[in-house]
């Protein structure tokens, strides 16, 4: 797998996932799609983001066939450096606390987005990986002003896709 397609890394008990994209869009314009709850629910889900370090963020995610109080996730923001890192805990029902990281690099005209997940169970991980991967496919959508892919349909065609592979 490549980095664009997600990379899951085991270290003992725990796993970490890493996406890497580059998008041709200023850092300014990508930290706005992931950082403004107004934009973020565009493509993820219903947000709520106090925009400071130690503030809360609690998001909705659009997408997974699960009822809202499964697919809440909260958390405390770790690490707020705008428009460079976003980090938060991520607290969610249905797996393992975890923490995910945005940073943004300027890339030429455009920006490298790192994203990480770490601290999920390697069972989970191996889940979340396909739909991080939709998640940011509708991340790019949004920032092209393109029809966002449905997020169910998307994961599914990577999970096979990676099937296919192996």
């Amino acid at each position: 797998m490549t980095a664009r397609e997600g990379r899951l890394t085991v270290e003992g008990d725990r796993a970490v996932l890493t996406f890497e994209r580059r998008l041709p869009y200023p850092v300014e314009t990508v930290w706005a799609a992931i950082a403004d709850p107004a934009e973020r629910a565009q493509w993820f889900g219903e947000t709520t983001i106090d925009p400071r370090e130690g503030g809360l963020i609690d998001m909705v995610a659009t997408g997974p066939p699960l009822p809202v109080e499964k697919k809440r996730m909260t958390g405390r923001i770790l690490v707020w450096d705008p428009p460079r890192v976003l980090e938060h805990e991520w607290k969610q029902a249905i797996v393992d606390d975890s923490v995910v990281r945005y940073e943004l690099h300027p890339d030429g005209n455009g920006t490298l987005l790192r994203f990480t997940h770490r601290g999920l169970g390697v069972r989970n991980a191996s889940g979340f990986r396909a739909g991080t991967h939709a998640y940011l496919d509708r991340l790019e959508a949004y920032l092209a002003g393109t029809e966002l892919p449905d997020w169910l349909t998307r994961r599914q065609e990577i999970v096979k896709a990676q099937l296919e592979s192996n």
